[in-house]
């Protein structure tokens, strides 16, 4: 196995539920799930994780020569990421090398779906956070992933970001897990648009909050000290007065069942998976890990710390992304164009 033991335990998606489910703590005795589509299952205790033998590499040079080991290996490789991709454009995790929240946790589907209160902070937060990730660029590691695809060697990649930087980095085959931050819709029409257009309604509708300083937070958000958010007004929809909501998938609410399904096709495809800049914590992303383990299919994590799969994997390294990818890249003459010409 890759690390110690860790207590674990099983969960089943209730039926018609892809729920993206809140966190887990690390050797957490008593484990709970307080939002809407999981729960435990009744005829599963909580059990030892499974474990496997695993290669750790720890030393970023170790890490390459294990990765380049790993690639030349496999024919096809199903890859899942994570916000570590991400964290060199500027956008920050969620996460420190245990696992655990940085920050207190994102705002639940439940509580902006019922509070006013709950959407005036949100989009306050958003008006000054976003920003900084419509401005954001691909990163090495973005860049270093594309160039695996257009190698061929890919199945294809799922992301659980909502930054879109894999697409901007020239990738094509993505499944945008948790949705995309670019887009805004609303929840009564589904009418849909961009948001730097929903940008300009919210700073019309609030003029004084765009002179508002604030520590960029992860996803857009953004910490701002003393605010009154009980003085900010939040849009309705322009085509039918409903409420808006960013298109993504907040926690306790559904992964689209498509995207699921695209994904697992993906990685019935490969025959080893990949994981890159990504703990794992959240189970729609986990469920892939288990799901390569169950198969016995070579599964390997590029990310810094633990991970909730460390007894899954069969390589382990833990080291930076981009040090760790930045031969893919140099190796890529498309790569090397877009670098040169920036």
């Amino acid at each position: 196995m890759c690390s110690e033991s860790r207590f674990t335990a099983r969960w089943r998606v209730a039926p018609g539920a892809d729920t993206l489910d809140a966190d887990f703590g690390i050797d957490r005795k008593q484990m709970s799930l307080d939002v809407a589509g999981m729960t435990p299952a009744p005829d599963e205790e909580p059990t030892q994780a499974m474990s496997r033998p695993c290669h750790v590499a720890r030393s970023p040079a170790d890490a390459v020569v294990a990765l380049r080991a790993f690639l030349d290996s496999h024919r096809r490789i199903f890859v899942l990421t994570g916000a570590g991709c991400s964290t060199d454009a500027g956008i920050p995790d969620y996460r420190d090398r245990d696992g655990r929240w940085k920050r207190p946790q994102p705002v639940t589907w439940q509580s902006f779906i019922e509070f006013a209160a709950t959407r005036r902070r949100y989009w306050a937060r958003s008006l000054v956070g976003w920003p900084a990730v419509g401005r954001a660029r691909p990163t090495l590691t973005h860049r270093a992933l594309a160039a695996l695809e257009r190698a061929g060697k890919l199945s294809g990649l799922v992301t659980q970001n909502v930054d879109r930087l894999h697409q901007h980095a020239g990738h094509v085959d993505v499944v945008d897990l948790h949705g995309r931050l670019d887009r805004v819709i609303c929840l009564s029409c589904r009418h849909d648009m961009a948001r730097s257009d929903w940008q300009q309604q919210l700073l019309a509708a609030n003029p004084n909050w765009s002179v508002h300083s604030a520590a960029f937070a992860p996803d857009g958000d953004a910490d701002l000290a003393d605010a009154d958010y009980e003085a900010f007004t939040v849009p309705a929809c322009p085509r039918c007065g409903g409420i808006v909501k960013p298109d993504v998938v907040f926690f306790g609410e559904n992964v689209p069942r498509d995207r699921v399904a695209r994904s697992q096709r993906w990685l019935d495809e490969a025959d080893a998976m990949l994981v890159v800049g990504s703990s794992l914590m959240v189970y729609s992303g986990f469920r892939f890990a288990q799901a390569a383990a169950r198969r016995d299919m070579p599964l390997a994590a590029l990310n810094l710390g633990h991970t909730r799969a460390d007894d899954l994997l069969t390589l382990k390294l833990d080291a930076p992304c981009a040090d760790t990818l930045s031969f893919l890249a140099a190796a890529d003459p498309d790569t090397r164009g877009a670098a040169d010409a920036g």
